[in-house]
């Protein structure tokens, strides 16, 4: 059986599923079901009368708002089915002779810790180095599901490649800066401080003599209640918000500079291809950043901007695949 086509759909499901994560978070859905795996003790949401009643005495202190709990069940429907698919990807490449081994394996073990934070988003409350967490293994995931589809599909990568080694470790030094951007996208998110700052191109007022990194960049804030629509004050999140858009600055300086290294210097149509592509990903995601601030963070261009970075990430994971592979 030909592993190339699960794997696409694979790929599919599991930027649904960052899509999905995104969204349930932004509506503010990370507790629309206050327990794990089920909802309020069941499969599905409750609406039968006997159903809210159980739900009321098991969990007095929550109400049920389906429309949030739906969105958090379907996240996590999306996200069991995607879980099977791995399992059959691992089942083909264990039976099949010549089919990585260690790759699926270890795939297999990040979607199984990915179920894990996935619990503890939950209960822990939506802690943020939790939520955090949970959405950087989607993006380990999805990169990982790449890695493993490039490495059966020969027919994408390009040919021999002279330049390689002028590329190679500037795509490197580029796709670890993406991660790091990434990441702060995560810590502004989980922390609800993408609207901190409301105006161009850094922030609003005196920020510069009100950043607090000490206190922003602490991973185990406590509190005695949930973590949902944040515990930290104003400073705290508007530092946050400002390291993103320094991020954002110095990541964009950077792809822009590899996109145009690679256009004039790359010899092969499949490295081509990826720089316009990359230079069109990282296009729009600046237009969607920007949006997110001008417009007051709408939902849909929130998502898309988590999107966004998803193939972003996809496409430096690609070039630097295609750079480093030709080296012996």
């Amino acid at each position: 059986m030909k592993i190339s086509p699960l794997l696409k759909l694979t790929l599919i499901f599991t930027l649904c599923v960052i899509m999905m994560g995104a969204y349930t978070r932004l509506s503010d859905a990370g507790l629309g079901c206050p327990d794990w795996p089920g909802c309020y003790g069941m499969i599905t949401v409750p609406d039968q009368h006997h159903e809210l009643t159980y739900a009321k005495a098991e969990f007095p202190e929550h109400t049920v708002e389906p429309e949030k709990a739906w969105l958090e069940m379907i996240h996590r429907y999306i996200a069991g089915s995607l879980g099977l698919l791995v399992l059959a990807i691992l089942f083909i490449c264990l039976k099949t002779r010549h089919a990585p081994k260690k790759l699926p394996i270890a795939i297999v073990l990040l979607i199984l810790f990915q179920g894990a934070l996935g619990m503890w988003t939950v209960t822990m409350k939506l802690m943020p180095v939790v939520v955090m967490s949970h959405l950087l293994g989607g993006f380990a995931l999805f990169s990982l599901l790449w890695l493993l589809f490039l490495r059966n599909s020969p027919n994408w990568l390009p040919g021999d490649e002279p330049l390689a080694k002028r590329l190679q470790s500037f795509a490197l030094l580029c796709l670890g800066v993406l991660v790091l951007q990434i990441i702060l996208g995560g810590w502004t998110s989980s922390n609800y401080a993408a609207l901190a700052c409301t105006q161009l191109p850094i922030c609003e007022g005196d920020w510069f003599n009100n950043l607090h990194p000490t206190d922003a960049f602490y991973p185990f804030h406590q509190t005695e209640g949930s973590y949902e629509f944040g515990i930290l004050g104003y400073s705290s999140r508007m530092t946050i918000h400002v390291a993103h858009r320094f991020g954002a600055i110095l990541t964009t300086l950077l792809l822009v500079w590899l996109t145009i290294r690679m256009l004039t210097l790359s010899q092969t149509v499949q490295l081509k291809r990826s720089a316009w592509l990359l230079g069109f990903f990282l296009l729009v995601q600046i237009s969607l950043g920007i949006s997110n601030v001008v417009f007051n963070l709408p939902l849909a261009i929130a998502v898309a901007h988590n999107a966004g970075a998803a193939l972003l990430l996809l496409t430096l994971v690609y070039i630097n695949y295609a750079l480093w592979r030709q080296v012996k």
